[in-house]
This record gives C-alpha cells, structure tokens and sequence, in this order.
C-alpha cells in the first residue's frame, strides 16, 4: 500500500512553494523540523483551508468547496469524496493524538498518526505506515516548537529533520475550511465505534457548511462542532447491512438538540464528559451494495441559524 506519508509530504511542499498565494506561513526550527503556519499569525483562507484537508487527509479525498444557504443566508459548504474512507479518514484525518508537551496543548490529526499505529482504528483497519518523512497538523492557538517537533519525530521514530508540522487555530478561516471537510469521516469513526468493519465501507461523501470564524478559541469549537451536528450531511456506500447505522448521526444522540457552547458548558469545557454520540454528521444515507438504502437523521436549519449568529 501507497504510504499516506509521502502523499502528504507532495501536498506540504505545494503549501511551501505558493505559501504567500495562500496566505500561509513556512519556517524552519533550529532542529531542522519544519512549521507551517495555517491560520495563527498568517490569515490562510478557503484555498488554505482546503489544502489543509488535503494534507490532513493524505492526498486520498477530493476537497472542494461550493455555495449554498444557511437560513436564507448565501454560505461556504465543504464536499469531501473518498473511495478509500479507511486509509483517508481514520488513519490520516482522524484527530487521534493529543499532543501535550511541556506548556503546548494541542490536537494532532494527518499521517503521522500511521507512523505511530497505536490507536485502535489502525489495528482495525490493518495499516501501518513506514516513511522517513512526516506530516501532523496541529489544532492549537499557538504554532508547535522544537519540543514538539522533538516529542513528533521520536514517537514516529524519524529524525527532527524530517518533521513537517502544520498548525491552525480553530478560530480561522482554514481551521473552519478544515473542521467542516469532516463530516464523512466522524460518520465512518462512529460506525466504527458501533462495530462495523471499517473495511466494509466502500466509499464516503460528506458535506457540512463552513462556520463564520468566532472571536475565541472555545467559541469556535461550539461552532464549528455545531455545523457538523447540525448541519453535516454523508453518503456511505456499504458492502454489509448492519443494524446499527440509525445510531450513526447526532441525531441519536440523548444530548441532540442542544448548540455546542451549552453543551461544552455543562460539563466546564472538559470535551471528554460531552456524549459522543453527538460528535456526528445530523443526517446519513447508507447504501448497502446489493440491499437497501435507508436515510437517517435530519439537520436543524434553525440550530445552524442561531449558532452562526444570522
């Protein structure tokens, strides 16, 4: 199998040769590693944003964006196509590694996680990585430094050098590009936590609306998880049927129906206490290949509405 990896790594240097066309920026630490910076002291924007799912994503969907309304609203939506949902998102785009080292918090998601190959998803999908570069975008409102760099290139047993970490705020245009491009992949990731064999799925297409960027970190992570829950939509194609695919979106969740900043707030921002059940796309079309095609969920217009500020 192709390493996700070096299809990054192509996607990294398109982002380092036209970086002042997409309003990124692109350093090097001292130990060599290399920073791109999405979206905390550069602007990015839509392009940025959708090379930055690309990236996340390895090269394996198509990222594009398009027009359509929110409330009567003309808005930005993000469509993402994969034959290869496994590969693409649970073991590049997923964000699986927290990254805390020293004083830097941060959410990791992209290929490096396959160079590490801890996480349950890359047991079940039976892959593992093995490149001499590496690429981990890194959600944080600060950009990642040599002790990341460091902590990055000995969990995936290759040399600072080889490093490449891309950072972004929630609270930026990319980050909104980015965060609406996952809607197929937290429904694959919660059909997998039901018990579907993520191999059985054959191919993934998601769409969610990109979130106007907030005036705060955390008001932009009630957000953003706002137009997946409520605004998200998926088409999954199928080889097994499953009795378990009316738990796939956030509508099945005990906590539905509730804006994210609520949500967050209940539990005084520790994301872990929040239902998972709600980390979901609002509604799912799964089409067994040979058997039925049944739609689950709906998305609330009027959630989206009030959560946008329109």
């Amino acid at each position: 199998m192709e390493s996700l990896n070096r299809m990054a790594i192509e996607l990294v240097d398109e982002a380092i040769d036209f970086a002042e066309l997409l309003d990124v920026g692109a350093y090097e630490l001292e130990n060599e590693a290399t920073v791109l910076d999405f979206g905390v002291d550069f602007d990015g924007g839509i392009e940025a944003g959708t090379l930055l799912a690309e990236i996340q994503t390895a090269g394996m969907a198509t990222v594009q964006t398009r027009m359509d309304e929110v409330g009567g609203a003309p808005m930005r939506y993000v469509d993402v196509v994969t034959d290869h949902p496994d590969l693409a998102l649970l073991c590049s785009q997923k964000a699986g590694w927290e990254v805390g080292v020293e004083d830097f918090q941060g959410l990791g998601s992209g290929p490096a996680r396959a160079l590490v190959g801890t996480e349950d998803v890359f047991r079940q999908v039976g892959y593992h990585d093995a490149f001499d570069l590496t690429v981990l975008t890194v959600e944080s409102d600060a950009l990642p430094g040599e002790a990341v760099a460091e902590h990055v290139a000995e969990m995936t047993e290759t040399a600072p050098s080889s490093v490449f970490l891309v950072g972004f705020r929630t609270a930026s245009l990319a980050g909104s590009v980015s965060i609406a491009a996952r809607a197929a992949e937290l429904a694959v990731f919660r059909l997998t936590e039901l018990g579907y064999d993520p191999r059985d799925v054959v191919s993934a297409s998601g769409t969610a609306p990109v979130a106007p960027v907030a005036e705060s970190e955390e008001a932009a992570m009630a957000r953003t998880n706002d137009a997946l829950a409520y605004g998200g939509q998926v088409h999954l194609t199928v080889r097994e049927d499953f009795d378990r695919f009316d738990e796939v979106p956030s509508t099945a969740a005990d906590s539905y129906g509730k804006p994210f900043d609520e949500l967050f707030d209940e539990v005084d921002w520790d994301f872990y206490d929040v239902d998972e059940g709600v980390f979901a796309p609002a509604k799912v079309t799964v089409d067994v290949v040979g058997g039925p095609t049944e739609v689950y969920g709906e998305t609330s217009e009027a959630l989206l509405t009030s959560a946008f500020g329109l």
